[in-house]
Order: structure tokens, then sequence, then C-alpha cells
């Protein structure tokens, strides 16, 4: 992944963790395999979990353990009410943004194909 993916990546991947959480309950390895299918192969295991661990302080999350067939308890992590505001609050930014960046790349076009 490029420094500029990185870089937005890291800004958008709390509502991303959240929208995963929103179909179902899920532990760390899980959510990243889940995004990993969606396309995100250079995702590091660790950015997941240390997001996770942010947005259970934040409580955005609630956690059961979860005993694992080798190794300790897992924790699975569930979308709350707080959670899910949230998540509407990012896709409403998400929106929002996407919209305006979308309308910045068809002046651009357009002004480029002006000059041409």
């Amino acid at each position: 992944m490029g420094n500029q993916m990185t870089e937005m990546l890291k800004g958008t991947l709390e509502g991303i963790v959240l929208a995963v959480l929103s179909t179902q309950p899920a532990y760390g390895y899980e959510i990243t395999a889940r995004l990993r299918d969606q396309g995100f192969s250079d995702l590091v295991e660790g950015t997941v979990y240390a997001l996770l661990v942010r947005i259970e302080q934040r409580g955005m999350v609630d956690v059961e353990k979860v005993p694992s067939e080798k190794g300790p308890p897992r924790k699975v992590y569930s979308l709350n009410a707080t959670g899910r505001a949230q998540l509407e609050e990012f896709w409403r930014t998400w929106s929002f943004l996407s919209e305006r960046i979308g309308k910045l790349q068809t002046d651009n076009a357009a002004h480029t194909e002006g000059e041409n």
C-alpha cells in the first residue's frame, strides 16, 4: 500500500471496523480476515487490535470473552448503541466528503479536457 493509501486508511479505519461489526460480532483476527477479504490485503493485525482497544475504551462496543479451542479466551466485539451512533455519523461524514471529492474530480477532469 502506498503512503497516501495508508494515511487515508488511518483516518477511516474506525468507521470501517464499526461497519464490519454492524453485520455481526467478531474477534480481532476475524475482523482482520474479513477486511482482507474485502481487499484490505496489507492491513496489519496489530493495527486492528489497537483500534479495538480504543473503541472499547470509548464505549462503542460490548465485549464478551468466549472460550477458544486453543489458547486464552477470545474477546468478541459487538456494536452497541454508542457504536451504532458513531457508525451513522461516519456514514454521514463519508457521504459528505465523497460527494465533494467526486465533484472536485469531475470538475478537474472537465478542466483538463478543456485544456487539450
